[in-house]
């Protein structure tokens, strides 16, 4: 009787866990009307920086990911609409692809300027760059340039947080087997963002020293 007395306990300490996780995500996910993302360069209000997520630049095979093609194409319209005056670009960089340095290199053929534009090679995961961009670079009311999708999450985790961030939504193509595949993704992730925030209490694989962005005039 005992052991099924302490099944009987686990089952609904299992069950109100997946409950809590779900009341959570579906909040999450839900919450488009409280985060600011705008898809218009006109109707963005101007912030100081954006701070554009990184993905690689290539999927399989050597074929170009549009994922990140749109968000450089998206911060070079916050550029050259003089919505912001610097960029910080935060990604993964390792052995096999520079997110980072390829950022870097795109934004200034696109006619930024380099001294505009900070890197940060400690944005493993979204988390991260979000609590990078605060604790070391000093953002706060800024831009998070992503799809919107994936900003629905970094702008949760932003407030969370502390900041004041809102969203400029990169463009995507909707019905494609990539964009299933990340939306299908992005459930995970937000399933993971909220257990970072309430109940594993995640710090960042990396802070070390403040860096300065650099500002245009």
């Amino acid at each position: 009787m005992n052991g099924l007395k302490t099944n009987k306990s686990i089952n609904s300490l299992n069950l109100f866990i997946i409950l809590f996780l779900c009341i959570g995500v579906l909040n999450l996910s839900a919450e488009d009307s409280k985060y600011k993302i705008y898809e218009d360069i006109k109707k963005i209000p101007a912030k100081k920086a954006a701070l554009v997520l990184g993905t690689a630049k290539y999927v399989s095979k050597g074929k170009q990911n549009y994922f990140y093609t749109y968000r450089i194409q998206a911060a070079v319209k916050l550029w050259k609409a003089k919505k912001i005056d610097a960029i910080v670009v935060s990604g993964d960089k390792s052995d096999h692809y520079d997110e980072v340095t390829n950022m870097y290199r795109d934004l200034i053929k696109a006619g930024v300027p380099s001294q505009y534009i900070t890197k940060d090679y400690f944005g493993y995961r979204t988390f991260d760059s979000i609590v990078r961009a605060k604790e070391v670079f000093d953002l706060d009311d800024y831009i998070i340039v992503s799809q919107k999708f994936h900003l629905n999450r970094a702008l949760y985790l932003a407030q969370e947080k502390g900041q004041k961030a809102i969203g400029f939504a990169a463009k995507v193509i909707e019905g494609s087997k990539a964009f299933k595949k990340m939306e299908e993704r992005e459930e995970l992730a937000q399933i993971k963002a909220f257990l970072d925030i309430n109940i594993l209490m995640t710090k960042p694989k990396v802070l070390g020293v403040k860096i300065k962005v650099n500002y245009r005039n």
